[in-house]
């Protein structure tokens, strides 16, 4: 690491210092408010939660492919809401305690994903959603499983993707305190998939498997390559190379070598986007700068420079302190040495002394 980067890492060290956040997270008698939602306790209490009977925490029901089909009416286009690389998501209207097809614009709003026919993830993304609840990830709802006709039913985003508020030409731009908002929110979600007693790593994480309900609020989606984490006395658990262009980490890119720190990297990479107001990978660049982090690195290991690099449409709703923990998280998460880069707890920890809410 450059000197430049540690004479940097200092100014701001009071605040991020990997140590006082491991003596934080471990501090049995911390509980204060912005942090004890992520106790051990809370995670439990939400695994737990998961076995009630309320729609709203039981399991994801079958649901039959005709009730999904008058749902979206016949998957036309005007209730199209987006293309993944494994399918296509409608938007349909279900009753919310019988799950059946009912009239546009009554009962409960869902977003269904059809699975094309070659896919082979469908029922990974089904075991980790049904499995586990947490408010910070994206509720399932129902399935269906029919011959060809594989099937998803979520709860509605109303908000959409954050990629689409970040990037989308004609979308206002997201204000800082959103933005802190966001990040927060699926900090919260990746530290209590990676705190779960067999860790559940992302794998795909970037702007687009961040939803937004209507306040902002960020739950994760997109489990299609999530992998049981690393235990007991494992490392490392090593798979096929997978996952998004300019977000994955260099390690796995290199080795397939896959650990809970891989997500870590990949939001990293989120927080510069949140910072920069710029794309992971930006193709029309000129080719020092399609590569955002590559691009940003040279000005965000520096104090003075930083600002150069912060999306302008934030001028005047941020202070100097917020862009500089913002930059010197990037930079921790970022690290090439995985064993350096903080855990998602840390990551939660030193959001939340930002005063946004």
């Amino acid at each position: 690491m450059s000197r430049v980067y540690d004479n940097w890492e200092k100014l701001v060290g009071a605040v991020l210092k990997r140590q006082l956040l491991r003596e934080i997270a471990l501090c049995e008698s911390f509980n204060s408010s912005t942090t004890s939602d992520f106790s051990l306790d809370s995670s439990f209490q939400d695994v737990v939660a998961s076995s009630s009977t309320n729609q709203s925490q039981r399991d994801a029901q079958p649901i039959p492919f005709q009730d999904l089909k008058k749902a979206t009416k016949n998957f036309r286009f005007d209730f199209h809401l987006g293309e993944e690389g494994i399918g296509t998501v409608y938007k349909g209207w279900l009753n919310e305690h019988t799950l059946t097809a009912t009239k546009p614009g009554t009962g409960m709003a869902v977003a269904v994903k059809r699975f094309n026919p070659s896919s082979s993830h469908e029922w990974l993304e089904r075991n980790y959603l049904n499995q586990f609840r947490h408010p910070n990830l994206v509720k399932l709802i129902g399935y269906c499983s029919e011959g060809d006709n594989l099937l998803l039913v979520y709860e509605l985003m109303s908000k959409g993707s954050l990629e689409n508020h970040l990037f989308r030409r004609g979308n206002l731009s997201l204000p800082w305190a959103t933005r802190i908002k966001v990040a927060k929110g699926a900090a919260r979600g990746l530290s209590f998939l990676h705190g779960l007693e067999i860790p559940i790593i992302h794998r795909d994480f970037k702007t687009s498997k961040i939803l937004l309900d209507g306040e902002f609020n960020a739950k994760l989606c997109g489990f299609d390559l999530a992998r049981d984490g690393p235990t007991g006395d494992m490392t490392h658990v090593t798979t096929r190379v997978l996952g998004t262009y300019g977000y994955a980490a260099p390690e796995y890119l290199m080795t397939g070598h896959l650990t809970v720190k891989c997500d870590v990297f990949s939001f990293g990479v989120v927080l510069l986007e949140f910072l920069c107001g710029r794309r992971a990978i930006e193709k029309t660049k000129v080719v020092n700068e399609k590569d955002l982090v590559e691009w940003a690195k040279p000005y965000i290991v520096n104090k003075r420079m930083i600002f150069r690099v912060v999306d302008s449409d934030l001028k005047g709703q941020y202070s100097e302190d917020e862009a500089c923990i913002i930059a010197i998280l990037a930079l921790q998460c970022l690290n090439e040495d995985p064993e350096q880069r903080p855990t998602m707890d840390e990551v939660v920890i030193a959001l939340d002394q930002l005063s946004c809410t």
